[in-house]
């Protein structure tokens, strides 16, 4: 999600831009079955107040696309395969992915005065439960991936490598469908009364 820089009287219009994630590939499935491993990364911002919190992350917060972002879920993933030639034809019989999902978050560099914190933790909370939600279709994407190929058999074969094309054609079409579920998701949650629009809001014009 990307860094709104507030001004004045503007901060009751405050809309988060829109930061979407640099995902690939899917189709529905169980989230569960995917075991991924988590890693956050904090980015420290500074000052004593709401408003100079927020005008921090827009300094240091992570690089994306559009800008700087306030938060950022992204990830690592890679694939263990083994393509089998089976009497001229061949067939995927593995397809185990190997995820880390990593978070990208704010952190204050020093101690808030007690009503900054009390925001700021309201503030962080909402954050981290919409990456949280990246998260997930990252986690249900790799999933669909792995049901869309592991079992895959292409005829007349015997070198594999047709099925690898067959792959990356299969996958190249789920992405289109990723990319637009993560937008839905983020036009709600960044949009005019959205969620994330509200959590700004919540912060910035909480203290003043």
């Amino acid at each position: 999600m990307e860094y709104v820089r507030p001004t004045g009287i503007q901060l009751k219009k405050l809309i988060a831009a829109f930061l979407l994630l640099a995902l690939f590939l899917p189709h529905p499935a169980s989230a569960a079955e995917v075991q991924a491993a988590e890693k956050h990364m904090l980015y420290a911002v500074s000052g004593n107040t709401a408003i100079e919190l927020y005008r921090s992350i827009g300094e240091h917060g992570p690089k994306s696309r559009n800008g700087r972002a306030i938060a950022l879920t992204d990830y690592r993933l890679t694939w263990t395969r083994k393509y089998v030639p089976q009497g001229g034809n061949c067939r995927l019989t593995t397809a185990v992915p190997h995820l880390t999902l990593i978070t990208h978050l704010p952190k204050p560099s020093g101690k808030l005065p007690a009503r900054t914190e009390a925001l700021w933790n309201a503030f962080i909370a909402g954050i981290t439960a919409h990456e949280r939600v990246h998260g997930e279709i990252i986690k249900e994407t790799v999933d669909a991936i792995r049901s869309a190929t592991e079992g895959l058999t292409v005829s007349d074969d015997a070198s594999c490598r047709k099925i690898r094309t067959e792959v990356t054609k299969r996958v190249a079409a789920l992405a289109d469908e990723m990319r637009r579920k993560n937008r839905d998701f983020d036009q709600v949650e960044m949009g005019k009364g959205g969620n994330v629009q509200q959590l700004i809001l919540a912060l910035v014009n909480g203290d003043r």
